[in-house]
């Protein structure tokens, strides 16, 4: 299994190999989808979770176990050493890479003595690394989403005390959506601080069929993308909180390929249209997606598709299903201006974290 190790630039059309490119880029270039990991969080909770707890242990096989345990032990250097990290961004081209802690220490199975306690520990590592390198790593939060009072709290601490720009959330908690556990405030105090969610997710919860092959990974993270999304839009909290500002890892799973379905039926169902006063494509096209989805293809219909204002570069940094030439994969999609790419690259990302002109070239 080898580390993640980044990718030539290529210019041309195609996604391949050509000249290395690291930070000569003219245009700011921000990875918004890459993780951190905190041993210490992993000493704190050992023997106070199980199996049971968490979906993307329970629901694979014995083999898929034994790889990311092996995986994880080799990227761990990359994951706790930012020296390495940043020697890679450099390789890749990354000026600025907005970190968020590894899924695994969302803790949401935790009770609430110990779900903050983590939450504090972890978010209070990840500032330290942006006061260490301000120039180049940008920190985002995590709040215990289990206790939502403590999350409003967690996540107002981040801001004023750090003034982090993003909290990253899970698709659900402990299998209950994220719209239907009294997280109103939490939602709201999000858009009163003007900070961006990056939702990412640690397996599925419905997993029972797709325990080999990855599948808790390969299908079951899209698809739990796409239910988080399904139940913000139609359960209306992107109605109810319009100024909300959401990005959804690996491209937005499945949804953003299939929006059509969700507007089909909505003139004629009371079941799916309920109080929506609006198609749910126009919610839809509230939110953002990363680039994490390795063909030109994908990625150029995700642009044509929702505007390349509402795409952001991504890696998914360091693991395995990584996208190792983020510059490239961007520069390779056909017909993009540059004024366009420029956007992908990183403006839309400092333009939602609220990134000050010291990050811009």
């Amino acid at each position: 299994m080898m580390l993640f190790q980044c990718a030539t630039h290529a210019s041309s059309a195609d996604h391949g190999h050509s000249e290395t490119i690291k930070s000569e880029n003219k245009y700011l270039t921000v990875d918004i989808h890459c993780h951190v990991h905190i041993p210490e969080i992993d000493q704190m909770t050992e023997g106070h979770w199980n199996v049971d707890d968490i979906p993307a242990i329970k629901y694979a096989s014995d083999l898929t176990r034994g790889l990311n345990v092996e995986q994880n032990d080799i990227l761990m250097p990359k994951l706790t050493q930012p020296e390495l990290r940043i020697a890679d961004m450099d390789a890749c081209g990354v000026d600025v890479q907005a970190i968020s802690p590894a899924p695994w220490h969302y803790c949401y199975w935790a009770d609430r003595d110990l779900g903050i306690e983590t939450a504090m520990h972890t978010n209070d590592h990840m500032a330290e690394l942006g006061a260490k390198y301000p120039d180049r790593l940008v920190p985002m939060c995590t709040v215990p989403l289990q206790a939502p009072d403590l999350a409003v709290a967690e996540i107002e601490r981040c801001h004023k005390k750090y003034g982090m720009r993003g909290v990253e959330i899970g698709t659900n908690v402990g299998g209950k959506e994220l719209t239907r556990i009294g997280l109103e405030k939490f939602f709201a105090k999000v858009q009163e601080l003007d900070m961006l969610i990056f939702m990412h997710p640690i397996g599925t919860t419905e997993g029972d069929r797709m325990k080999d092959h990855y599948f808790t990974n390969l299908i079951g993270h899209p698809l739990e993308s796409a239910l988080a999304i399904g139940h913000l839009i139609f359960d209306g909290y992107l109605d109810k909180y319009p100024d909300l500002k959401v990005c959804i890892a690996h491209g937005g799973g499945y949804l953003p390929g299939y929006w059509g379905r969700f507007d089909h039926p909505y003139p004629t169902r009371e079941d799916v249209h309920g109080t929506l006063p609006k198609l749910p494509s126009y919610y839809l096209k509230k939110l953002h997606f990363d680039t994490v989805v390795f063909t030109e293809m994908q990625l150029r219909h995700l642009i044509e598709a929702w505007g390349p204002d509402h795409i952001l570069m991504g890696t998914d940094y360091p693991y395995d299903m990584a996208e190792t030439d983020p510059v490239g994969h961007i520069d390779s999609v056909q017909g993009l201006s540059e004024s366009d790419k420029a956007l992908v690259w990183g403006g839309n990302a400092a333009r939602l974290l609220n990134l000050t002109e010291e990050f811009r070239k």
